[in-house]
């Protein structure tokens, strides 16, 4: 939870609408597996200090899912920006396959025994890490997850891209703005099953549910499956079925992507406003071309410099991570650790014609 403004930097909540051009990068993450995880959260049982002056010459090892992927890349040197700032150091390794788990194994084990202060680790897998990551801890060094955590026993804090409330309730009041607040709209998700779609879903009903909406009916919401073909005849049907659509809200970027294809071609361009979560890369000539006019996600940047702070925080003893600490994370603001070690970036980034250019992830 933030208590100050930040210009929020995705799902991806594990995207967790996972990135379709890097589709590693999201995550697998979401609340409930969280929620349904075995055991505590490692914290210290020292007391946490927010007035404790930062640690200076640290070393933070920053491994995420795949080197040379752009979102992680984007992410890194986010991290790396802020550590410079800090005056500390950062190292980056890691697999060159985003499925490569045991690799991510064997580089835990090399930060370990290169005797870094922290890492800060995006994992494959919430519980393969585990037993490498317990050995790191018990030899002092602190663990901070971002983008995709572990089970919470296995770190100090995780990182999130966003809250689902968040997420949900935001893309309810980008469309709704662009449609003038009067029409029908329509969902495009992925998988029926998909916890965090679903819990997305949830926020936008009752985010609808706002007298200021009283002009604006979901109609339906239709599955594509992170599928791009699926999704491109799913919005198809969708227009075909409802040709008075006003707006279609698609939480997940191979969806928007897919729809935002459709779109461009179709008579329906520039009619009916899309938006969703979707990365600039994948979404910039959809902005340029007029289909779309703005979608969001979270900056990838903002979360790696999040990261970073969070473990010097941690190796200074400002916070434990421990529900309910406090810590100023530079000109990101304050954040409160939630339960489990949780932290919340903020609220998601508006991409359009004005910023998408600054962004290549």
């Amino acid at each position: 939870m933030r208590k100050s403004p930040i210009r929020r930097a995705c799902a991806a909540a594990t995207a967790v609408a996972c990135l379709s051009t890097a589709a590693t990068a999201c995550g697998g993450t979401t609340k409930k597996d969280v929620d349904n995880a075995s055991g505590g959260f490692a914290t210290s049982s020292a007391k946490a200090d927010p007035n404790a002056a930062l640690k200076k010459g640290l070393t933070v090892g920053f491994l995420p899912k795949q080197v040379n992927n752009p979102y992680f890349t984007s992410a890194d040197k986010g991290g790396e920006k802020a550590l410079g700032e800090l005056g500390s150091k950062y190292k980056e390794v890691g697999p060159s396959s985003a499925t490569d788990t045991s690799g991510q194994v064997s580089y835990v084990n090399t930060l370990t025994q290169q005797q870094v202060n922290a890492m800060a680790i995006s994992a494959q897998d919430p519980g393969a890490l585990c037993t490498a990551l317990k050995q790191a801890m018990r030899n002092g060094i602190k663990v901070v997850t971002y983008d995709s955590d572990t089970r919470p026993e296995c770190r100090n804090a995780f990182v999130s891209q966003a809250g689902a409330e968040d997420l949900g309730r935001t893309e309810v009041q980008l469309l709704a703005r662009q449609i003038g607040y009067n029409g029908r709209i329509a969902i495009l998700s992925a998988a029926q099953t998909a916890t965090n779609q679903n819990t997305w879903i949830g926020f936008m009903k009752d985010e609808l549910k706002d007298p200021r909406y009283k002009n604006v009916r979901l109609v339906k919401i239709a599955y594509g499956n992170d599928d791009a073909q699926q999704s491109f005849q799913q919005t198809q049907g969708l227009l075909q079925q409802y040709p008075d659509l006003k707006g279609i809200i698609s939480p997940t970027t191979v969806g928007i992507k897919a729809a935002a294809q459709y779109l461009s071609g179709s008579k329906y361009k520039g009619k009916v406003k899309l938006t969703g979560l979707g990365t600039p890369n994948d979404m910039r000539q959809y902005i340029k071309n007029g289909t779309v006019d703005a979608f969001e996600l979270w900056d990838p940047a903002a979360l790696g410099a999040l990261a970073a702070r969070t473990a010097v925080a941690m190796v200074s003893g400002q916070i434990t991570g421990k529900a309910g600490e406090t810590f100023k994370a530079g000109d990101m603001g304050t954040y409160t650790i939630g339960e489990d070690g949780v932290i919340s970036l903020g609220k998601p980034t508006v991409f359009d014609g004005k910023n998408i250019d600054r962004f290549d992830f």
